[in-house]
């Protein structure tokens, strides 16, 4: 039986979208919880983004590892193990007392989900991929529960900060974790692996490359741009870098064979799937940051702030976009979404310290949440439309890593951009308005590369899935 033809494909698509709705709600629902955990374990503005960059290191560090391992142990196993990981290192989390317990907790969650994102999207390119009219209709609901899960994660965790305890923005992962780990094996058919290394060696380098450059950029501003430590660091980043390249061009089982880099639209993907990623991640931490201390919202009143546009994402992924990229082809909606994101960051950037939510807010989050609507889905069929099927896991990690790492160092700048505006009048309303100008820099950058880079035209059935 192909797998295309599998009885079970719903099920499965419907099990790995609550499998990817649970992930996204693990980023989204510590978002309004931030100034609750930095109130109670005494975290510095600094150092609270590493409540984001302790899980997105270890995410995006790992991905490529977990890409290989499901191809090589197959998909759904991986998923599975993947799940099991996130699920224990949200009881870490949820019962730190510490900042040290509490990033440990999730830097694990970032690895089980540096697990389950790859094997997620290769079990559904299997599942649908010789299917082309249903591909992009498994993408809009694949895309919609992201969306579901940053709904759900601001709400939530408004509700869980406001009357609970920021704890519980953990804790809730455990009985829908052991939900999914209780439906997989019967739902999700086993895909089988193929021979090949693992390469430990060579996921050490390219995460050791990631911290260094995340940890020199969040501490520049700090300690000094031209000083031992940070151009140290950033040195051996690059270093890094080069070994782990040099490593995958000389190994015959490398973790990321540079041949992949020939599948048309890869290259182009991945690369405005990291732009991407280090313009929407930083809207969405600062927009956080403004609204509870420029408005003066409670953690529920952020969270509801925040649903019209992730409902806004939710509905046009799942009835818009798709049909949008049938009629007009992949290039032209990615160019609209990210041009549409990088307006909405640009008037973001004048946001008033005496502002309001419906005049000022609304508006600006309805158009950033078109553009990301837009742009993720083609991004994410560019990226990974022509990668072979042995390939898939890989490719599939890949894109994830890049959409990770690219949201990290974003935010590493931008936070970095923001600490610079202190000592200036409104220094914290400042820092806020100096990110969102980088951001729309950002995805200024990423509508000019799809532009340019990304192949024109093709509609979502012309895009080829291996």
């Amino acid at each position: 039986m192909t797998p295309s033809l599998d009885p079970k494909r719903w099920k499965a698509l419907a099990l790995l979208c609550a499998a990817q709705f649970i992930v996204i709600l693990d980023t989204s629902i510590i978002g309004v919880a931030l100034p609750a955990i930095q109130a109670d374990l005494g975290f510095t503005d600094e150092g609270l983004s590493w409540i984001f960059n302790a899980y997105v290191i270890a995410f995006g560090g790992l991905l490529l590892l977990g890409g290989k391992l499901a191809d090589v142990f197959g998909a759904r196993r991986i998923f599975l193990w993947g799940y099991a990981i996130l699920t224990g290192a949200s009881a870490v989390a949820g019962l730190a007392g510490s900042q040290e317990v509490l990033l440990t907790g999730r830097a694990l969650q970032g690895v089980g989900a540096a697990l389950i994102a790859p094997a997620a999207l290769t079990i559904l390119m299997r599942l649908f991929g010789g299917q082309p009219a249903e591909l992009g209709k498994a993408f809009g609901f694949w895309g919609a529960s992201a969306a579901a899960g940053g709904t759900a994660g601001v709400f939530l965790g408004g509700v869980i900060t406001e009357w609970m305890s920021w704890s519980w923005t953990f804790l809730i992962n455990l009985p829908l974790g052991l939900a999914v780990l209780a439906a997989g094996p019967s739902i999700l058919r086993a895909i089988p692996g193929t021979r090949g290394k693992i390469g430990l060696i060579d996921s050490t380098l390219v995460t050791g490359a990631i911290v260094a450059a995340v940890y020199a950029i969040v501490t520049g501003e700090h300690v000094g741009w031209f000083v031992p430590q940070t151009l140290g660091l950033l040195a051996l980043a690059a270093v890094l870098l080069v070994a782990f390249l040099w490593l995958q061009a000389a190994s015959k089982s490398p973790l990321l064979p540079l041949r992949i880099f020939r599948a048309p639209g890869l290259a182009a993907g991945n690369l405005v799937m990291a732009l991407l990623g280090a313009a929407w991640i930083p809207l969405w931490f600062f927009l956080n940051l403004y609204l509870q201390t420029v408005l003066n919202l409670s953690a529920f009143g952020s969270g509801l702030a925040l649903l019209p546009m992730t409902l806004v994402i939710m509905v046009m992924m799942v009835r818009l976009t798709g049909p949008l990229i049938g009629r007009f082809g992949i290039k032209p909606v990615m160019v609209t979404g990210l041009l549409a994101l990088a307006l909405s960051l640009a008037l973001f950037a004048g946001l008033p310290a005496d502002g309001t939510f419906a005049a000022n807010v609304l508006p600006l989050s309805l158009l950033a949440a078109i553009g990301m609507s837009l742009a993720y889905i083609p991004v994410t069929m560019t990226g990974m439309g022509g990668a072979a099927p042995q390939d898939m896991g890989l490719a599939s990690g890949l894109i994830n890593t890049t959409y990770q790492v690219g949201s990290a160092l974003g935010l590493a700048v931008m936070v970095s951009l923001a600490a610079s505006m202190q000592g200036e009048p409104d220094a914290m309303l400042a820092g806020y308005q100096t990110a969102f100008i980088g951001a729309a820099v950002v995805a200024g950058m990423a509508s000019l590369a799809s532009l340019i880079f990304v192949r024109g035209g093709a509609a979502a059935a012309d895009v080829p899935v291996g």
